[in-house]
């Protein structure tokens, strides 16, 4: 008897569990798999308080304590999710022609399945150090269909097949030509190019400086790292989750620290220092691979590697190199998507991926795992997740410019 969908379901829910799922998202992205995962993101929200001030009824005067009594000082960030998705789809002539093959069937299928999956951890390991506009790289020179990137090492973001649309700005504004798309034809991965399959100009308004982003991204991705540490202080009017964190830059958006002009080693020694001294004790630094490697050859003879494991995850460890710091020691990982030209010391219990169930899984709320598309002679499988990453104590974790 031939193998129909209906049968092979028990056979995909076993061979996609959970445990198996993560081990394929989690592998080769570091602060993705090591930021601790929470799982039960119910509800509209999810409140995350902070206190940022302690009572100030004190005084070695007791009527001026009494005077000037005030409460603690508390902040609530009420965290929302966002959504991603990525589809695999298997025409019906491939499944029909090898139904009385189940190998030949799990291979055709898995392997979409799995591309599915491995394109949605891209998409969420490169998001973890967003700052939620959904930007992927920003045009340096434009030459007919090929765009050279400002930064080449934002090559990573890109892969053939995308659909990338354009803005002025991250955030802000419309889209070029009213979200108007090309598909990438072709990466360049050590020049830092990108080709399209028509020319740029064919975009209405694109530039120099130009921002990037897979289309249906813009201002919907998770607020990474660049969201909850910002490089440069927000401002009076702020407002992230629903907290103006201009009030207390520091305790409410983390500790920045400039050391460009320093070696790469003084600039993270000062810059853990600097957050030890708010409280933090960051044992995890998250840099570029560029940046890795050039820490890496300063240190020279002095160089000493450690390896971290990813929390609760056995069989999946990242090597770095050794920082010391007053509170101990800081293990230095290259992720390829940390942005180049900055580091983050992350106390790491400060943070946490809150997700609806699994933050990467198959959808199957009815319990079917392929679906009949219905716009297509094929079968297809849903990857989905809804979550965002929280931080409930940013100031306990640094960006440091490099």
């Amino acid at each position: 008897m031939g193998l129909d969908l209906t049968k092979f379901g028990p056979g995909l829910k076993a061979y996609y569990s959970n445990q198996r799922v993560e081990n394929m998202t989690y592998k080769d992205y570091p602060f993705y798999a090591m930021v601790p995962k929470k799982k039960d993101f119910f509800g509209k929200n999810y409140p995350l308080p902070i206190q940022i001030g302690n009572p100030q009824g004190r005084s070695k005067t007791f009527a001026k304590a009494k005077a000037n009594q005030t409460s603690s000082v508390y902040k609530d960030f009420t965290l929302t999710r966002v959504k991603d998705y990525s589809l695999a789809t298997v025409d019906n002539e491939t499944a029909e022609a090898s139904e009385n093959d189940k190998g030949a069937f799990l291979k055709a299928l898995t392997n979409e399945i799995d591309s599915a999956i491995k394109s949605m951890s891209i998409a969420m390991a490169s998001a973890v150090y967003g700052d939620g506009s959904g930007v992927i790289g920003q045009i340096g020179a434009i030459s007919a269909n090929v765009i050279t990137l400002v930064e080449p090492d934002d090559v990573v973001m890109f892969d053939v097949g995308q659909s990338i649309v354009f803005a002025a700005a991250k955030s802000t504004g419309g889209l070029r030509a009213a979200g108007a798309k090309l598909v990438v034809t072709a990466v360049d991965r050590s020049a830092g190019k990108i080709s399209f399959d028509a020319n740029i100009a064919t975009i209405a308004g694109v530039v120099v400086n130009d921002y990037m982003f897979v289309d249906g991204d813009r201002n919907l991705a998770m607020a990474g790292l660049a969201a909850w540490l910002p490089f440069v202080a927000p401002t009076a009017g702020d407002n992230f989750f629903g907290v103006d964190r201009s009030v207390d830059p520091t305790r409410l958006a983390g500790v920045r620290f400039d050391g460009s002009a320093l070696t790469i080693e003084e600039a993270l020694v000062k810059g853990l220092t600097l957050c030890n001294r708010e409280g933090g004790n960051p044992k995890l630094v998250f840099m570029n691979y560029t940046d890795w490697s050039n820490l890496e050859l300063a240190l020279g003879s002095k160089v000493q590697y450690m390896v971290t494991q990813a929390f609760g995850r056995a069989g999946i460890g990242f090597q770095g190199i050794q920082i010391k710091t007053n509170k101990g020691v800081a293990n230095c990982v290259a992720d390829p998507f940390c942005p180049k030209g900055y580091a983050y010391g992350i106390t790491m219990e400060s943070f946490a991926l809150y997700s609806l169930k699994e933050p990467v899984r198959i959808l199957d709320l009815d319990g079917n795992k392929l679906l009949r598309a219905s716009d297509d002679d094929a079968v297809e499988l849903r990857v989905g997740g809804y979550f965002n990453l929280g931080c409930d104590a940013p100031g306990h974790n640094v960006v440091i410019k490099l």
